[in-house]
């Protein structure tokens, strides 16, 4: 056994007698677990290829090395992932027993460290963007004497050193190597090897020195720069300092090319800033908000923390729900309920520790967000899905409304109406066009904004549809509809309610217009192009065969039957839109929040864990019924009263 491979059994058998906070433990744990794996992706190349051993001692190591990450999967705490990573290192193990190729290895093992970092979360990223002159004067400072001024580890003192130091100048080496397992290194140390752990040093000093040493190797900066701002899809691949601190050259390499990729990385590592530069939509602003909070909250600023709890939902994450909810639905749930109950707790006045319990929650829930969300995750079958459910969902409620206007003016028999209807829809979709174009190119919407816009539109237009529905069934009354049309037909849709007409298609239709445009944003930085458009092909086929059904069948109807079940579609749509313009202004921050945890969210229901659109959803099915009710009792009393003067 080397000397190297005894300090880490040693560090093992330290780690599990020493009495320790158990989340602590965790953490190093995982930590170590997981600094193991990234040394076997590294260096199992120097001691097998082509089934052979090239190294004995190297390959002696690995497979030490490989037994003793089983071994720590095996006593990490219980939970539903566990039993599969320990699956997945002992077969890593077998596989180093078998000397499988170098690639397959390395493969194998950093999907086993990404797998364990989404089941057992850990910090991987800074919480600010390194600060690379920091990082420079800490490695002349520190490093500069044994890994060289250059970093071609040929400092003054690397003579004698075995093995030598590092060499960071060393691209091929260089590709291997994250800015999270720099960090580690710097943190702990290397066993077996003359490097010492800098775990006095502060946590951002350590990022910072990690950042430039790993940027040695790289140079084409400016090349880099050009890449970056040119390619939006390598930007989705990089949204935040986590996925650019756990992200090695190689394998941004495998999926854009070797020479970009050392491109690209070394203008980032130069320059860490550019993936916070535009920080909307990111889970790196969600937690940076959410710290804010709760320090906030803890020096008793009550109201900046609510704000700070609110920016952190619609400027930080609210932006990524199109694509998470086509990946991993109740993940979604489960974070939206923990930023509702968090600003109740903040609005409440909780215990600090009660806040800051949540907080951590919600960081957890980040991290595997983070996971979900990873580029590596996207499928052309995710994006066909997400394409096709966004469109689909967020178009059924506006298609229902405007086929029932245009059936209507059909039974009607008012047909010259229907081109302010078709005007109304047609313009919401041009005004979404527009919206679309000022959004990219010549404003931001801020995430109030967005809350706003979909909230009040909700509420106006579930208010308008509460009145038709009660109408519409007041008309479907036996005999109520004859009477209506000898007494009222030839001013019933005057100019003006031409004009309403419009207005109402538009709204509705520009409602969800809004709403999927801001989803399709999000989807489309996923890649795919292909894929969602044949998605959202697929949605509007759908969408239009629907509407044929709908205005064949209403032809057949019986003026009656028609009305009451026109009412009763509007009834439901306008309950469905009243939960969701209340969730939208609570989303929005202008009103507040009573969570309700049992209950489960229904999107396509309207339905939130909360009190207040629960409220507004039975308010509206009690107005509806008493309007039913009254349209009843007024329908007897009418026939009462023709019977006796008949």
């Amino acid at each position: 056994m080397t000397l190297r491979a005894f300090a880490v059994q040693l560090i093992a058998f330290l780690s599990i007698a020493v009495a320790m906070p158990a989340a602590a433990g965790t953490h190093g744990a995982v930590q170590t677990t997981w600094r193991l794996l990234d040394y076997i992706a590294v260096d199992y190349t120097e001691a097998v290829s082509g089934g052979e051993v090239t190294n004995e001692l190297e390959y002696t190591e690995m497979q030490e090395f490989s037994a003793s990450v089983a071994e720590r999967m095996a006593a990490l705490p219980a939970n539903a992932e566990r039993a599969q990573l320990v699956a997945d290192a002992e077969t890593l193990a077998e596989s180093i027993s078998a000397k499988v190729e170098p690639a397959v290895v390395a493969r194998d093992a950093r999907r086993l460290a990404s797998e364990l970092i989404a089941a057992f979360p850990v910090p991987l990223a800074p919480e600010a963007a390194p600060d690379l002159a920091r990082g420079a004067a800490l490695y002349a400072q520190n490093c500069a004497s044994c890994h060289g001024p250059s970093g071609g580890g040929d400092g003054p003192a690397a003579e004698g050193l075995d093995p030598p130091p590092i060499a960071f100048d060393d691209v091929v080496r260089a590709r291997e190597r994250s800015a999270f397992a720099l960090y580690q290194v710097i943190g702990q140390g290397l066993e077996g090897t003359a490097m010492p752990g800098f775990s006095d040093l502060p946590a951002e000093d350590r990022w910072s020195l990690a950042y430039y040493s790993g940027s040695i190797a790289f140079e084409d900066i400016e090349r880099g720069r050009r890449i970056w701002n040119d390619d939006p899809k390598i930007r989705a691949r990089i949204p935040d300092l986590a996925a650019l601190s756990g992200l090695t050259p190689a394998a941004l390499g495998e999926a854009i090319g070797t020479e970009r990729a050392d491109a690209v990385m070394a203008y980032l590592r130069a320059h860490p800033e550019a993936v916070t530069s535009d920080t909307a939509g990111s889970l790196a602003l969600a937690r940076e908000r959410l710290q804010q909070s709760l320090a906030a909250y803890e020096a008793g600023n009550n109201a900046e923390a609510r704000e700070l709890a609110l920016s952190a939902y619609l400027d930080g994450f609210e932006p990524l729900e199109a694509v998470l909810s086509t990946r991993d639905a109740d993940l979604l749930a489960s974070v939206e309920t923990g930023m509702a109950e968090l600003r109740a707790a903040i609005g409440r006045g909780d215990p600090v520790a009660t806040v800051a319990q949540r907080v951590k929650a919600l960081d957890v829930l980040f991290y595997r967000a983070e996971t979900v969300l990873a580029p590596d995750n996207a499928s052309e079958a995710s994006a066909f899905a997400g394409a096709f459910a966004i469109l689909l969902r967020e178009g059924l409620e506006a298609l229902l409304i405007v086929i029932a206007m245009i059936a209507f003016l059909r039974k009607a028999e008012r047909t010259e109406v229907l081109p302010f209807v078709h005007g109304g829809w047609l313009s919401a979709l041009v005004a979404g066009g527009l919206t679309w174009v000022a959004a990219t190119y010549l404003i931001g919407i801020s995430g109030a904004g967005r809350e706003l816009v979909e909230g009040f539109g909700s509420l106006f237009a579930a208010l308008v549809l509460l009145s038709v529905g009660i109408w519409m069934h007041g008309k479907s009354q036996a005999g109520e509809w004859q009477r209506y049309i000898q007494k009222t037909m030839q001013h019933a849709l005057s100019r003006r309610s031409a004009w309403f007409l419009f207005g109402l298609a538009f709204l509705v239709v520009y409602r969800e217009v809004f709403e999927t445009i801001l989803f399709f944003a999000a989807l489309w930085t996923q890649g795919h192009t292909g894929a969602i458009f044949a998605g959202s092909a697929s949605a509007v086929v759908l969408l239009a065969l629907i509407a044929w059904v709908m205005l064949r069948y209403s032809r057949r109807l019986p003026v009656g039957t028609f009305f009451a079940y026109s009412s009763v579609l509007i009834g439901i749509l306008a309950v469905v839109l009243a939960g969701k313009g209340i969730s939208g202004l609570q989303e929005a921050g202008l009103l507040g929040i009573t969570p309700l945890p049992g209950l489960p969210r229904i999107p396509i229901l309207g339905v939130a864990p909360a009190l207040e659109p629960v409220v507004a959803q039975i308010l509206t099915l009690a107005l509806i019924a008493l309007g039913y009710w009254r349209n009843k009792r007024k329908g007897m009393q009418v026939r009462t009263l023709h019977a006796e003067t008949g």
